[in-house]
């Protein structure tokens, strides 16, 4: 894998990461829109990190710490570069993060009817925690 570049997104990068989601990951979320994502930089610069090959976006994680919880959210691969190690690449650069921040453990938003990734969560150490349920509400119509 050592001709894959990973690292944290900058803004230039953000229109890029909104099409290859659009292509590479699963369901959509309140805040995949450019003033969501120019947010989580903002505040955070180092949470959106990508996976690069010969200067093409083939992967992305969002490692978020809020100083008490590690999220793991949008771990997306290109659809035709599944299966060569960028996912894990990502997740390990990810939890690199978490360590290095002092984090304890970390957590993943999977969706239910997403088995592939189900498995390859299951397969990274990631397990369902069943006796937790999310609760959400939109702040915002």
């Amino acid at each position: 894998m050592t001709d894959l570049c990973i690292r944290p997104a900058a803004h230039d990068d953000l229109d890029r990461v909104l099409a290859f989601w659009k292509t590479a990951a699963e369901g959509t979320s309140i805040s995949d829109d450019r003033a969501g994502v120019d947010r989580l930089v903002d505040r955070d610069p180092e949470a959106l990190i990508l996976a690069e090959r010969d200067g093409e976006l083939v992967g992305t994680v969002i490692a978020g710490f809020d100083g008490w919880r590690c999220h793991l959210y949008r771990l997306a691969v290109h659809p035709e570069r599944r299966r060569q190690g960028i996912g894990s690449a990502l997740l390990a650069a990810a939890e690199e993060r978490f360590v290095r921040l002092g984090g304890r453990r970390a957590d993943a938003m999977v969706l239910v009817r997403n088995e592939r990734a189900q498995q390859a969560w299951g397969a990274a150490g990631y397990g369902p925690e069943e006796h937790w349920r999310r609760w959400v509400k939109p702040l915002k119509e």
